[in-house]
């Protein structure tokens, strides 16, 4: 049995433990990567390492760090708030004013990641105060990340576009952005249906989430505890230190995690009081869950793995076939790694049968950026490992498992969607 074959099937006894154990499954993949890295890829310490998630462990520390401060001063109940007033009480509004902002975001070139962690939060506390189902609104803040992911002057779109320049293929900047953008706001009205969007439909009267199908004053101010909807200077410097963090990271392209701990140090140094306990509610366990399991993908990137499907999947003789299941591994392993990596290895690997002109280029590489970035709603991937980490006051660990399922989903049929809409017709 080869040692790729071997790393495979370790991951998947990790899931099945993981899951019928109740284990944490970083540590579980952390002790997978060892064994594997040693015993079957020969690498010491260093080459396991070498996977460990050490930006993206900062983003989740960051950005948790700072908006746990946020929600034990109030700020982020005067944000919920003020959202409401902004929709003179629409609570149903709410999810899709969070699809756009995120959506606008990236657009105009803030990375998927970057936008998620500003937003995820603020639309999460909204979430836990209104009885709105926390995957529903993690799910719309993804998905609107993802939809404005492609424009012509976003991250993706450069880095996509870029490639198909590279590789002289034929491409289409617009066809690339409309495509990401229909498929995450067809998602997203599936999910608000299925998820009790439609429940959501009266206004706010004053009573937060008991009141939500009552017929108050529109903009009614929440009830609660008044301080809470007040602005007062730690409320002042904390939204202060939100818009800094917006400005630092798409302004000045600054590291999000390091901006959000500055930031939050900052805070705590000024208001001890209120920032005392927030270092305990850092999402520690889902900080854990995360690099563990990346770490892994790591160790599946370092002995080549990952290089070892692919290009088993290219030398199949049959166009289509070997288009979907591009499509397939893409989303398989954007599911736990990075969805730029995988679209920059995947699309060079379509090169040999799409010069044949049996498979429409434009259509194909629409079908793998969309395949590869739609399924960032897993729980192992940055955005939904934000999502995961920034929602307070539920039970994280089903809230991980709610995540999973629905990014299995998300994983099983999309991939397949994307193909018989965009490849199979023969696009470009």
């Amino acid at each position: 049995m080869s040692a790729e074959l071997i790393s495979i099937l370790v991951l998947v006894v990790v899931f099945v433990i993981a899951t019928t154990r109740s284990i944490n499954m970083g540590a579980l993949a952390f002790a997978a990567a060892f064994a594997v890295g040693e015993l079957a890829a020969d690498l010491d310490a260093d080459g396991i390492f070498a996977g460990f998630p050490g930006d993206l462990f900062v983003v989740l520390v960051g950005v948790t760090y700072l908006f746990a401060i946020a929600r034990a001063n109030g700020t982020t109940d005067w944000l919920v708030h003020a959202s409401i007033r902004l929709v003179r009480g629409r609570i149903a509004l709410i999810p899709w004013v969070m699809f756009v902002i995120t959506g606008a975001l990236t657009a105009i070139g803030a990375v998927s990641p970057a936008a998620v962690a500003i937003v995820a939060p603020i639309a999460l506390s909204f979430a836990a105060q209104y009885g709105i189902s926390p995957l529903l609104m993690g799910a719309m803040v993804v998905h609107g990340a993802q939809g404005g992911g492609f424009s012509p002057i976003s991250i993706y779109g450069s880095i996509v576009n870029g490639i198909v320049e590279r590789e002289n293929l034929p491409g289409n900047e617009l066809a690339l952005f409309l495509a990401s953008l229909i498929v995450n706001v067809l998602i997203a009205g599936i999910v608000f249906v299925l998820f009790g969007g439609l429940k959501l439909g009266g206004r706010d009267t004053g009573k937060g989430a008991e009141g939500i199908a009552g017929d108050g004053p529109e903009g009614a101010e929440p009830a609660g505890n008044g301080a809470s909807s007040r602005l007062d200077p730690a409320k002042i410097a904390t939204l202060a230190a939100l818009v800094a963090l917006v400005v630092a990271v798409l302004g000045f392209d600054l590291d999000a995690g390091l901006s959000a701990i500055t930031l939050a140090v900052i805070l705590s140094a000024v208001w001890p009081d209120s920032s005392r306990k927030a270092v305990g509610e850092i999402a520690w366990s889902t900080v854990l869950l995360i690099c563990g399991v990346l770490t892994y993908v790591g160790v599946l990137e370092e002995m080549g793995t990952i290089d070892w499907a692919g290009e088993g999947v290219s030398d199949i003789g049959v166009p289509l076939l070997a288009a979907v299941l591009l499509c397939y591994i893409g989303a398989i392993i954007s599911a736990f790694a990075s969805s730029v990596g995988i679209m920059g290895a995947l699309i060079p690997l379509a090169v040999p049968f799409l010069a044949q002109g049996e498979i429409g280029a434009v259509g194909m590489i629409a079908a793998l950026a969309v395949s590869a970035t739609v399924v960032d709603v897993s729980p192992f991937s940055t955005n939904g490992a934000l999502v995961l980490a920034a929602a307070p006051d539920v039970d994280r660990e089903r809230f991980f498992r709610q995540l999973m399922v629905y990014g299995g989903i998300v994983v099983a049929v999309v991939p397949a969607a994307v193909w018989l809409v965009l490849v199979v017709p023969g696009f470009g």
